[in-house]
């Protein structure tokens, strides 16, 4: 490549195809053409030397006699039409369309750039085969080509095969496209987008019904005015007053707790905390959804993790209206009245302001669906999902999973006693299933 000229790797034009031809009928050479186009030399004379047409109009007015084999072809009888003379000298047909043989003899001036015969100054009186870059037909034939190239599949059978078999059992465990390129991405053999494409086109074992996220999601509902009746516990704990405070600390780690309910009934269900920094996740399985409950849950972590690591993990939490959460003052206080955190709720009906919580409760309807009951979760099937759905490898995470960010952002305590180790990408199951074994 030339070193004075920068090509700007984009594909050439019609318009950049009309310069072409016009630049060599004006006879300049291909680094001047380069140069004008903003392209490398290289690119043109790939350009002319792929693209060039054979004069047909001009060989039918000749006879076949440009064959480089003229002198000693004694050929007859190489068309239907019946005659006595030799088809070298035939008027009505050329012998590039009826002989195989067929040489046409070329200007030695077509061995060198430009290769082709537009703004040859003999071009009247040449008697050889002439050839010529046309920009019109060159572009049609690029855009042919291109769309030949893009259509069908790109790979042989075998290495289709190899590539469903090795994709299609992790889709089946639940794991998203997103987290297998992230784990396998530098040894599979296409992109995500072919992947999705070969899906569409229904040619792997799974189906586009076995990703989790090929969904149609339900019409939003309207959301509702604001109730004009002022808490007791939304006192100085509004979402107003949260983002006053997080800009005067803007370092402190906000926590956003929500829960999970299975079925319609009053059992068990699931109290989730994550921490926004590295999108790591807690489960917890409350007996019932209550207030009692989830204080039960923030004495426990308390006294699992001491007073300095509690308090350095757990700054800040910001919270919905549910009647679960209305009593702030058991979650901020201890027993004997000392401050361990802070609460805020968000606005009512402004689920999207702890929106990264929300979104990973997706995770966990991907094991247990909508509606299932809970009755049956164990605290250890609980912490076997917490530990799978954190090794999920996340888009937003830059390929990473929350786990390799927790290892850095958390105290090495949260993880330990809570007994939550990271899974091999291989092992990531997001599937009812998980909860079987």
């Amino acid at each position: 490549m030339s070193k004075e000229i920068k090509g700007d790797h984009k594909h050439l034009t019609l318009s950049d195809r009309v310069y072409i031809e016009q630049a060599l009928i004006r006879g300049e050479n291909f680094r001047t053409i380069a140069k004008a186009l903003g392209k490398d030399p290289s690119t043109i004379s790939l350009e002319i030397r792929k693209f060039v047409e054979w004069d047909d109009g001009r060989l039918a007015l000749k006879p076949g006699n440009d064959c480089i084999h003229n002198g000693t072809c004694d050929k007859m009888l190489m068309c239907p039409r019946a005659c006595s003379s030799k088809c070298k000298s035939c008027f009505f047909d050329h012998c590039a369309h009826a002989c195989s043989h067929y040489e046409p003899y070329l200007c030695d001036e077509l061995k060198s750039p430009p290769y082709v015969c537009n703004g040859c100054k003999v071009i009247g009186s040449c008697h050889a085969s002439q050839i010529y870059y046309r920009a019109e037909d060159a572009h049609k034939r690029y855009r042919t080509l291109l769309s030949e190239s893009r259509a069908g599949i790109n790979m042989t059978p075998e290495e289709l095969k190899e590539l469903d078999e090795f994709i299609s059992p992790l889709i089946k465990q639940g794991q998203p496209l997103s987290h297998i390129f992230s784990s396998y991405g530098d040894v599979l053999p296409c992109s995500r987008k072919t992947v999705y494409n070969y899906l569409d086109m229904g040619i792997f074992t799974v189906k586009n019904i076995d990703l989790p996220r090929r969904v149609r999601y339900k019409l939003r509902k309207k959301r509702r005015g604001e109730n004009p009746v002022k808490y007791a516990y939304r006192n100085r704990r509004t979402y107003k007053d949260f983002l006053a405070y997080t800009e005067m600390f803007p370092d402190y780690e906000v926590v956003e707790m929500d829960t999970v309910k299975g079925s319609r009934d009053s059992g068990p269900c699931l109290m989730t905390l994550l921490f926004r920094k590295s999108s790591f996740l807690l489960i917890f399985l409350l007996p019932s959804c209550t207030q009692r409950a989830v204080r039960d849950v923030f004495d426990k972590l308390y006294d699992l993790l001491g007073p300095t690591v509690f308090k350095r993990t757990f700054r800040v939490i910001l919270t919905d209206n549910g009647p679960e959460f209305k009593d702030p003052w058991s979650i901020e206080m201890t027993d004997n009245r000392k401050r361990r955190t802070r609460v805020f709720y968000c606005d009512p009906y402004k689920s999207n302001q702890k929106g990264r919580l929300e979104k990973s409760h997706e995770f966990i309807r991907y094991i247990i669906p909508k509606g299932r009951s809970m009755k049956d979760l164990t605290h250890e099937k609980v912490r076997l999902m917490t530990c799978h759905i954190n090794s999920v490898a996340r888009d937003g995470l830059n390929g990473k999973t929350p786990f390799d960010l927790a290892e850095l952002l958390l105290s090495e305590k949260v993880l330990t006693s809570l007994g939550l180790r990271k899974i091999s990408p291989d092992r990531v199951i997001l599937k009812p299933a998980l909860l079987k074994k």
